[in-house]
């Protein structure tokens, strides 16, 4: 069986739940140094958005789509707490993206050679 087939199979059963189209967007969320930086910002837990406003020197407006681009994605969770927000990095999130990561990284090749038809 090729890689394929085995991406099919795997695809077919169900075993594959994650939606390209919502791994593509946790991508998107990452490839970006600003939000990247917002989430270095929420390493050491919960800011409120005026916090991250002066760690980043960034406008407000700029700030809000950045994180809801974060949120959209499920990486970083909200709370109003007056005027403010307040950000934190998500349990759910983290553990998806993990997941994403580990599920298009693994090898199922034991030998490490080429799988398809050809160099068989």
């Amino acid at each position: 069986m090729n890689v394929f087939d085995m991406i099919s199979v795997n695809l077919q059963e169900g075993v594959d739940t994650m939606s390209y189209k919502e791994d593509v967007r946790m991508i998107k969320a990452l490839a970006d140094e600003n939000r990247l930086r917002i989430l270095e910002c929420l390493h050491h837990g919960e800011k409120c958005a005026c916090v991250i406003l002066e760690e980043l020197s960034i406008t407000q407006s700029t700030l809000s789509h950045h994180m809801k681009l974060l949120c959209d994605c499920r990486l970083v969770d909200s709370r109003k707490d007056g005027r403010w927000m307040h950000y934190s990095i998500s349990e759910e999130g983290k553990k998806r993206f993990k997941d994403m990561f580990s599920y298009y990284l693994e090898t199922t090749d034991s030998d490490g050679g080429c799988s398809c038809d050809k160099c068989e």
